[in-house]
């Protein structure tokens, strides 16, 4: 791979979304910044093989896109289609040198008000936390749409039409005050979290580290939401368990000596600060006690299965879910054997569930069922969309 083509493929996967949101908070317009962004991109794998990589190709990918967009708002088509910006402020922020202020990290990261954009009531809820996943933290429209389980076309559409919608409304890019901030934190909370849920296999330095970085400028900024705290908690407790790439070892086989220990007590640090406001436990503070009972491992050597037990009860009647479900059954197989964790599964789900194939295999394997068992394994293996998870599955069918 070319020096250009690394340096431009770098920049798509660490600064996408911080661009496209400097650049949205500009014009107001996220569909437009998305394509300005994508032609500078196109520029760049033209001009820095032969110009060379510029010392920082996030700045120069941010003047040719805030050109771009100049470009557009001057063109004849787009005075006949649609009103100039009637806001002095961005007038006056496009006719300033481009270069005046540049350097991406020499300006406040804008993408925490295009999480609150996306997540305003002007938005239809469905789409919001897609919106924010893919135009905030760079997910594409086809992993966005496996994770909510539709087609990438119906997602596309979906998220097409919610970005006519900002443009539409002149949604200010801001962060709302604590009036607005009950609507709008959950879908917040739900986009930083399923980042990180999809990418934690990745590592610190890619997505994962991105949505963690999110996290913990989130729980700063609203400084007593204890659920704020508790998702930066949940996310470095599980970003401190991850193994090497190309590696899958179940987490009650994996080697508690090899997980992060600076980032397990940063970690169990944040939950502790989510634990200060009493009150009811909400979703993450459920879900970061979970994770930290089983980082305890590392300084106990065993695993509290019964605590366990107690918090995903707890969670399911908070926050009810398929996966919680499927998790507390596992935990029951665990406590009081196979047989109870099977009566604990829900029923089948449809469209199929990954994680219900390998917890019905695991403890149809535990409980001695063993051609059930490999076919379950089998059937999980087919669902997985890691390719060690994958070979795992497989491996454990025969």
């Amino acid at each position: 791979m070319s020096d250009a083509r690394a340096a431009a493929e770098r920049a798509a996967r660490d600064a996408y979304g911080r661009l496209v949101a400097l650049l949205a908070a500009r014009s107001g317009d996220v569909a437009l910044a998305e394509d300005a962004l994508g032609d500078a991109f196109e520029q760049a794998l033209t001009r820095w093989p032969v110009d060379g990589v510029p010392r920082s190709p996030d700045a120069w990918l941010l003047t040719a896109a805030r050109n771009r967009i100049r470009d557009v708002w001057r063109s004849a088509a787009h005075r006949r289609t649609a009103p100039l910006p009637d806001d002095p402020t961005t007038l006056d922020a496009l006719a300033r040198d481009p270069l005046a202020d540049v350097d991406p990290d020499a300006v406040p990261d804008r993408r925490l008000a295009l999480l609150f954009v996306c997540a305003h009531p002007a938005i239809a809820p469905d789409v919001r936390t897609p919106l924010m996943l893919q135009t905030v933290l760079g997910l594409d429209s086809a992993q966005v749409a496996t994770a909510f389980a539709v087609t990438p076309a119906a997602m596309q559409q979906r998220l097409v039409r919610a970005k006519r919608r900002i443009a539409a409304a002149r949604i200010p890019f801001v962060v709302p005050d604590r009036s607005a901030m009950a609507e709008r934190l959950p879908p917040v909370l739900e986009a930083v979290y399923g980042c990180a849920a999809v990418t934690w296999r990745q590592g610190a330095h890619d997505l994962a580290g991105e949505a963690r970085h999110l996290a913990l400028v989130l729980a700063a900024l609203l400084d007593d939401e204890p659920e704020a705290w508790a998702l930066a908690a949940l996310v470095t407790l599980s970003l401190a368990r991850r193994q090497p790439r190309g590696v899958f070892v179940p987490l009650d086989e994996q080697d508690p000596a090899t997980w992060d220990a600076e980032l397990l007590a940063e970690g169990e640090a944040l939950l502790r600060r989510a634990q200060r406001r009493p009150g009811v436990l909400g979703r993450f503070r459920l879900e970061a006690a979970i994770q930290a009972v089983h980082a305890d491992r590392r300084r106990t050597g065993r695993t509290d299965w019964a605590a366990l037990r107690t918090l995903y009860v707890a969670l399911d009647a908070v926050a009810p879910s398929l996966g919680a479900r499927v998790a507390l059954a596992a935990v029951v197989g665990r406590v009081d054997g196979p047989d109870a964790g099977l009566a604990a599964l829900p029923p089948e789900p449809s469209p199929p569930f990954q994680p219900w194939w390998a917890t019905r295999a695991e403890l149809l394997a535990r409980a001695g069922c063993t051609t059930e068992a490999a076919a379950a394994f089998r059937r999980a293996a087919e669902l997985a969309d890691d390719d060690a998870v994958r070979a795992y599955l497989a491996a454990r069918a025969g």
